[in-house]
């Protein structure tokens, strides 16, 4: 099978890359015994304060500069649980990545935002069409292809986790249009899908976002938190259905963003930071038992909501903390207070790990 023209990479000149791609790569979800062990051991061995900082991700530019690889080094002696590639180079995601790896005890994430390929951040990276440039001719085999490219490129770099594929269903003149795969949820599923098969084929980490669904919302949620009145039907059929097809195929994470959701939390919570959304929806009514990530939490949309609320919501992950150490302090503080249960804070360490863990194979 083959990239088409209309979803191939782009090397230098604009033109379009071929390359074969076997469909029999995808590797099945392998939860094993030993992975698990690996993590409940490494989990026994853990400080509070070393649990509390597995469960954050800050961001960084992916810049060579002292200042980033000095916090870099910060991270790792914290033990921060990984980074969130911003823009910057190629060169400087590898230093950033290798360097974050050697010094920490526990292997970190790294994540980075490549819906589209990563000349999505880094400028010196191969560059794919926009998700809603994908044309009529655009398949799941070719889809699979650049998720495939595209995750070893990210193992090239370093890079363990891609926050996408984006598979909020949206009409092309809405505000998530240029990242949508589009308005039919068949049609996104299918391709969003095939993407994320093709990161997970070189061992990165798929996240498929924004949970419940960014397509209806009017509005940018970096700027303020948009609120989506569909009703249970509307959000049943519509956006939750490519977010039932993932979970379906096994694979590994799910962002949640932050948006009211009236139909399942009248009190309009931002989802991030939701029970009803994470616990009775994501995980009760859907069964998703992979990782669950806010979106970055220093967008307008969280209402400055912290990783305490985050995590008794039922996230894992919380993604680009505005203050990495005071987060890490008010975890610590809230177990200590009996406000967060440290059996539920170890939940979330231990899905977090086992992630780790399935990669260090």
């Amino acid at each position: 099978m083959l990239l088409t023209e209309g979803c191939g990479m782009r090397g230098s000149e604009g033109k379009a890359v071929a390359k074969e791609v076997p469909a029999d790569t995808i590797p099945e979800a392998d939860f094993t015994p030993n992975a698990a062990a690996m993590a409940d051991s490494i989990l026994k061995t853990m400080t509070l304060e070393e649990k509390a900082a597995q469960v954050l991700i800050p961001a960084l530019y992916a810049s060579d500069d002292f200042f980033t690889l000095r916090a870099v080094g910060q991270y790792a002696r914290e033990g921060i649980g990984g980074i969130m590639l911003l823009k910057g180079d190629t060169a400087s995601a590898k230093q950033i990545s290798d360097s974050l790896r050697l010094l920490s005890r526990v292997r970190p994430f790294v994540a980075i935002d490549a819906e589209w390929g990563l000349g999505m951040r880094l400028k010196d990276a191969p560059r794919y069409p926009f998700n809603s440039e994908l044309g009529a001719e655009a398949t799941e085999e070719g889809m699979f292809g650049n998720g495939a490219t595209v995750g070893a490129q990210c193992r090239e770099l370093g890079i363990d986790m891609v926050l996408g594929p984006v598979v909020d269903v949206a009409t092309r003149d809405s505000y998530m249009g240029k990242r949508s795969y589009g308005d039919n949820p068949e049609r996104v599923s299918d391709l969003a899908i095939a993407y994320a098969k093709g990161l997970e084929s070189q061992g990165v980490i798929s996240v498929a976002k924004h949970f419940p669904g960014h397509g209806a919302a009017v509005g940018d949620s970096h700027r303020g938190k948009p609120v989506i009145y569909r009703n249970l039907h509307e959000l049943d059929s519509i956006d939750l259905y490519p977010f039932r097809r993932y979970i379906a195929e096994g694979l590994t994470a799910v962002m949640v963003g932050h948006l009211g959701v009236a139909a399942v939390d009248p009190e309009l919570r931002p989802a991030a930071v939701s029970a009803p959304v994470i616990r009775d929806l994501l995980r009760g009514d859907l069964g998703f038992e992979g990782l669950v990530l806010t979106d970055a939490m220093g967008m307008e949309g969280s209402e400055r909501s912290g990783a305490v609320e985050a995590l008794k919501a039922g996230t894992d992950v919380v993604l680009a903390p505005v203050n990495t150490r005071k987060e890490l302090e008010a975890i610590v503080a809230a177990v200590r207070a009996g406000e967060l249960d440290e059996a539920e804070l170890d939940r979330h360490v231990y899905r977090i790990l086992l992630c780790k863990m399935l990669r260090e194979a």
